[in-house]
């Protein structure tokens, strides 16, 4: 398994529409592609490139979260092996957020992705492009 850089940075805002909007008109990013939220389909996740494959997934509250600003929601790690990032992570004393599962994104993209909390809670996302995508 080895891991290449970041792959995007996910942002939780309160308006998912006006997010993109202000990152893309406002501040010149390239929209990647966009697609239902997996457990909220009704709602839309942008990825936004800001320039030299530095992408911001932009997430719509889901319901029940009751803070007011935005946040940085996850970092998302680019690996070879997505399925190994997550198991050497438990080993390490990661707790598991969610396990390996294939998604496909815009209808381009295959990965496979799972998501750990850190040692202080943070989340971090192992993420593997399987099939097109960048």
């Amino acid at each position: 398994m080895q891991f290449n850089g970041f792959h995007h940075i996910g942002l939780v805002v309160t308006d998912g529409e006006r997010s993109f909007e202000f990152y893309t008109k406002g501040l010149g990013g390239k929209e990647l592609m966009r697609f239902p939220m997996p457990d909220n389909p009704e709602k839309t996740i942008y990825m936004v490139d800001m320039g030299n494959n530095a992408v911001i997934e932009i997430i719509p509250r889901g319901s029940g979260e009751e803070e007011d600003n935005a946040r940085w929601g996850h970092i998302a790690l680019r690996t070879d092996d997505a399925k190994a990032a997550y198991e050497n992570a438990i080993k390490a004393g990661a707790t598991s957020r969610s396990e390996p599962r294939e998604l496909n994104l815009g209808g381009t993209m295959e990965i496979l992705l799972c998501f750990v909390y850190g040692p202080d809670r943070e989340v971090i996302e192992f993420f593997q492009v399987k099939n097109g995508g960048w």
